[in-house]
């Protein structure tokens, strides 16, 4: 079964990185809905750029690697 799922992402003005999960949805039309309801709400319609959908499958792992972390110092 195919997922949509609408994400928000933006950097803020000291570089910082945020990102937020909005919804899961069972089609791009309903997801397009749902990014077309936030689109304007405070804080969203700031960075109306930062909107995506991303397109899955349910029931399926996509991180099949581990990961790390890097100490503050680092970068």
């Amino acid at each position: 079964m195919r997922i949509y799922v609408l994400w928000h992402s933006y950097q803020d003005q000291e570089g910082r990185d945020h990102e937020m999960h909005l919804g899961v949805y069972s089609s791009r039309i309903k997801a397009e809905e749902g990014l077309s309801f936030l689109r304007n709400k405070p804080g969203f319609r700031d960075h109306p750029d930062g909107f995506e959908i991303k397109e899955g499958t349910l029931d399926r792992t996509y991180v099949t690697e581990p990961f790390g972390s890097l100490s503050p110092d680092v970068g």
